[in-house]
C-alpha cells in the first residue's frame, strides 16, 4: 500500500527486513521507532525483541490502522498462516492457504484479472472478506508461502505491496520442486533412522559426504552429525564413518586433515643444464636403507679431503619459480607407510638422484679436516661423480675396507669432537612400518648399523661446512640452532636416561643468523644434504648456486620469509607423519588382536608411570607395581583401542 503521509498510528504493522515490526511512537526527523521479534520464545526463555528508529523508505506498511499489539499479530500468524515450506497445491489442510487458493481460482476465471496486479489490501478483502490489522502479517505470509501469487519486488521498493497470479505452468513447476524437496526430506529422515542404528544402505553414502569432509578437517560443520545430535569434531566424524562401514580401519585421514597432499608434486623439472662441472676422481658411495628410492647424498675420502656430494635440483629450480613455491608450500616430502608424497616431481629422481646413472651431477662439499677432526676449510663445487649405491648392511661389512675405513674413522672422531662440545646423544629405538598390497601392517625394529651412524656424521660435517662457507662469504642462509639443555644431575641409565634427556631438549630454531646448535655440539650449522625432499635444503642450494654463478642472491628479508613458510610446511608434514604412524600402529594391533610385547618402565613421574614398547616404537602410560624398577620390563597386551582418537590402553599379562 502506498504511503501518502508521514504519520502513523502506534502499533501500525510494517514489513521490515522480511519480518513484522510495529511502529511504537511518533516519528522524528524522518525516522520512526519500530519494534520486532529478534528471537522466538523457547521452553526456557521468553521471546526477545529489538528496537530501532528507521526511515520510511526502509519499511513497507502492512496494516491499515493500529493492531492490538505486535504480540497479537505474531500469535495470529503462528496459529493460522501456512509455513514457508508448504508450497503444495493440496495446502496440507491449512484453511488460510485454502482461502488464498479460492481467491486465485476466482481471479483466474476472468481473463481481465488472471494476470492483473492486485494490491495487498484488495487481495485480503477477497480471500478474508475484511481487512484486520491483527491479521495482516498472517495474510501476508499466506500469500508469500503458497504458490498462487508472486510479489512485485520493484513495487515494494516504492512502498507498495503488489501481487499477481502465477501462470499455471509456473505453479506446476514450483509444486514439482516442492514435492521433490518433500521426498528428499523423507529419504533423509529414513536415512537418519538407519544411521541411528548404524545400519546404512550402500546408497546412504551420499548423505555421509559432509561427515567425511569433517573427518578430513576440510570443514568444521556437518549437517548429518548435527541432525544425528552428535558432537561435530573430526574425531567423532571418523568414529561414525568406521561404525557405519563407510570407512574401514585402513583409511588414514591425517595428511589431508593437516592440509597436505598425498600425491607427489606434478610439475616436471627441466633436464639438468649443460654446464662446466668438476669431474671428481674415484668412486663415491651412496649408503642408505634397503627401501630407499631417492638417494640424494654420497660420500668419499680421497686421502686429503672429505667429499660429500648432494643431489643438485637447484641447477634448474630457480628461486621463487612455480616449482620452488610448490616445494615451499609442502616444506618436505611426506613419508607415509602407504607411500611418499614427494616435494618434487617423481620423475626428477632419474635425472637428479645419485647413483641411478653411470655418472651423477652433484653439488659437492669438499671439506678439509685438521688432526682433531675440526673443519679447516670447505669449498663448494658443481661436479660430476661416479656413485655406487650400498645398503647399510653392505657398508657395515666393508667398514675396514680401503674404500670406507677412513670414513668410519672420521665419523668416530667427529662424534668425540661433538661430545666434547656438549652434544647430547639420545638413542631411542625406532621402528619402520610397512604395508603390503592388501594393507596388512607389519612393524620392524630399525636395525642399528655402524654405517648409518657414519653417514649421519658425514651429513653433519657437510651441514657445518656449508654454514661456515655461507658465513665466510656473507651469503644470506638458513641457519639452524638450538639452545643448550639443562641436564639433570641424577641421569638414570638405559632407556630411562634417554627419555629424561629428550625431555630436556629445546626446540630447534631456523633463521638467517648463525648460532650454536647445542643439541649436536656444533657452533654453526645448516642442512644441505636433502634438497630433493626438504625445502630448507633446496633454498640453501639455490643460494649457493647463485653465489657460484655470480647471480643475484636472495636478500635477507626474502630469505627469512621463505624459510618461515617452508618450515611451516615441514612441521605440518612432520606432525602428519607422526599421526599417520600412530594410526597404522593401532591398525596393526587391530589386525593382530593376540599381540603381546615387552614394555620398559622409563619414568615414574607424572600422574602415571611412563613405559616404552620397543617393538612398536610406542610410548604409553599405565599403572605398574611399585616394585618395578626403572628400565625394568613387563609383558603387555593391547586393550581398548580407539582408532579415531588415536589412543590405546595396555594391560599387563603374567
Amino acid at each position: 500500500m502506498a504511503m501518502n503521509n508521514t504519520t502513523f498510528d502506534t502499533n501500525t504493522i510494517v514489513l521490515y527486513k522480511s519480518t513484522a515490526a510495529a511502529i511504537t511512537d511518533k516519528g522524528e526527523n524522518g525516522k520512526f521507532p519500530i519494534r520486532w521479534q529478534s528471537a522466538p520464545a523457547t521452553a526456557t526463555k521468553p521471546a526477545a525483541y529489538s528496537q530501532q528508529s528507521v526511515r520510511t523508505k526502509d519499511f513497507t506498511v502492512l496494516s491499515t490502522g493500529a493492531a492490538s499489539s505486535l504480540e497479537k499479530v505474531l500469535e495470529w500468524a503462528e496459529k493460522n498462516a501456512p509455513s514457508e515450506d508448504s508450497m503444495y497445491e493440496k495446502d496440507n489442510g491449512n484453511a488460510l492457504a485454502a482461502q488464498v487458493k479460492e481467491c486465485y481460482e476466482l481471479l483466474c476465471s476472468d481473463e481481465e484479472t488472471a494476470s492483473a496486479a492486485h494490491s495487498f489490501e484488495d487481495l485480503v478483502s477477497l480471500f478474508r472478506g475484511e481487512v484486520k490489522a491483527d491479521e495482516c502479517w498472517g495474510n501476508y505470509l499466506a500469500l508469500k508461502n503458497t504458490v498462487y501469487f508472486k510479489q512485485d519486488m520493484k513495487a515494494q521498493m516504492d512502498g507498495k505491496l503488489v501481487f499477481s497470479p502465477r501462470p499455471q505452468e509456473e505453479i506446476d513447476e514450483l509444486v514439482k520442486k516442492a514435492d521433490a524437496k518433500g521426498q528428499e526430506a523423507q529419504k533423509r529422515e529414513e536415512f537418519l533412522l538407519r544411521l541411528k542404528e548404524r545400519k546404512l544402505l550402500p546408497e546412504d553414502s551420499i548423505f555421509m559426504t559432509d561427515v567425511e569432509n569433517l573427518a578430513y578437517g576440510k570443514t568444521d560443520k556437518s549437517r548429518t552429525m548435527h541432525d544425528a545430535k552428535l558432537k561435530e569434531t573430526p574425531e567423532n566424524a571418523h568414529k561414525l564413518l568406521l561404525e557405519t562401514g563407510i570407512w574401514d580401519i585402513t583409511r588414514n585421514p591425517y595428511p589431508i586433515r593437516w592440509g597436505l597432499s598425498m600425491k607427489s608434486a606434478t610439475e616436471r623439472l627441466a633436464s639438468p643444464p649443460d654446464e662446466e662441472r668438476l669431474a671428481v676422481e674415484g668412486v663415491s658411495y651412496a649408503i642408505d636403507n634397503e627401501y630407499s628410492t631417492d638417494p640424494d647424498d654420497a660420500v668419499a675420502w680421497d686421502g686429503s679431503f672429505l667429499w660429500v656430494h648432494i643431489a643438485d635440483p637447484a641447477s634448474t629450480v630457480m628461486p621463487d619459480s612455480s616449482i620452488d613455491r610448490s616445494a615451499r608450500a609442502r616444506g618436505a616430502t611426506l613419508y607415509l607407510p602407504e607411500g611418499a608424497a614427494r616435494m618434487l616431481a617423481e620423475d626428477c629422481l632419474e635425472d637428479y638422484a645419485l647413483g641411478l646413472k653411470e655418472q651423477s651431477r652433484a653439488l659437492s662439499f669438499r671439506i678439509k679436516l685438521d688432526a682433531d677432526g675440526n673443519i679447516e676449510d670447505c669449498s663448494v663445487f658443481k661436479t660430476l661423480v661416479n656413485v655406487k649405491r650400498l645398503s647399510y648392511k653392505q657398508a657395515d661389512t666393508m667398514k675396514d675396507s680401503p674404500e670406507l675405513k677412513a670414513l668410519f674413522d672420521i665419523a668416530r672422531k667427529n662424534v668425540e669432537r661433538r661430545v666434547k662440545s656438549g652434544a647430547v646423544m639420545i638413542d631411542i629405538p625406532q621402528v619402520h612400518i610397512n604395508l603390503d598390497e592388501n594393507k596388512r601392517v607389519s612393524i620392524e625394529e630399525d636395525a642399528r648399523t655402524e654405517s648409518s651412524e657414519m653417514i649421519r656424521e658425514m651429513m653433519l660435517l657437510a651441514g657445518e661446512g656449508a654454514a661456515y662457507f655461507a658465513f665466510k662469504n656473507r651469503i644470506p642462509f638458513p641457519f639452524i640452532s638450538q639452545e643448550a639443555p639443562t641436564l639433570p644431575q641424577d641421569l638414570p641409565e638405559g632407556l630411562a636416561g634417554q627419555f629424561r634427556l629428550r625431555r630436556c631438549m629445546h626446540k630447534r630454531s631456523v633463521g638467517i643468523t648463525p648460532a650454536m646448535h647445542c643439541g649436536i655440539g656444533i657452533r654453526m650449522y645448516t642442512q644441505v644434504t636433502s634438497p630433493l625432499r626438504r625445502y630448507s635444503d633446496l633454498i640453501a642450494h639455490e643460494q649457493l648456486r647463485a653465489f657460484l654463478d655470480g647471480r643475484e642472491l636472495i636478500n635477507k628479508d626474502d630469505m627469512l620469509m621463505r624459510i618461515s613458510e617452508g618450515d611451516a610446511g615441514f612441521q605440518a608434514a612432520h606432525k602428519a607423519e607422526r599421526k599417520a604412524d600412530m594410526h597404522w600402529t593401532l591398525v596393526y594391533l587391530l589386525q593382530n588382536p593376540d599381540w603381546t610385547g615387552e614394555a620398559i618402565l622409563v619414568d615414574r613421574g607424572g600422574k602415571q608411570p611412563q613405559l616404552f614398547i620397543p617393538s612398536l616404537g610406542l610410548e604409553t602410560y599405565m599403572g605398574v607395581e611399585d616394585s618395578l624398577d626403572l628400565n625394568g620390563s613387563i609383558r603387555v597386551k593391547a586393550d581398548k583401542i580407539n582408532l579415531s582418537e588415536l589412543s590405546v590402553e595396555f594391560t599387563q599379562i603374567e
